[in-house]
């Protein structure tokens, strides 16, 4: 892998957290009380959630110039890692059994692809 294929990766692997920073914020205006219905729609979380999702998409698009849509479909499975991380950390939701064999099977399957 060149250095300009290496950019692109990093590109991506970004995208993909960021994509999972902004379903963070969006859970957390999901969590809030709102007087009425154009107030869900114009909380802080929500737009910067949905503008954090559209740069993301930029972003994801521009990776694809340098690295083969198997390898991004790959990648973009590290979002469930990033997510189960910020969920524990920021919303002390309780980890199963069942999740850690889930990320497990996730990281494994990166790990066979890669190799």
């Amino acid at each position: 892998m060149n250095n300009i294929q290496v950019g692109f990766l990093i590109l991506y692997i970004v995208s993909v957290f960021l994509a999972s920073v902004s379903q963070v914020l969006l859970k957390k205006a999901a969590l809030r009380t709102h007087k009425n219905t154009i107030a869900e729609y114009t909380d802080k979380y929500v737009i910067l959630g949905y503008g954090l999702f559209l740069i993301c998409t930029m972003l994801t698009m521009i990776a694809y110039k340098g690295i083969p849509l198997s390898i991004g479909a790959m990648l973009e499975t590290t979002g469930y890692i990033y997510v189960t991380i910020f969920g524990v950390v920021i919303f002390h939701e309780k980890i199963n059994i069942k999740k850690i064999i889930a990320l497990a099977l996730i990281l494994i399957g990166i790990i066979i692809y890669a190799i």
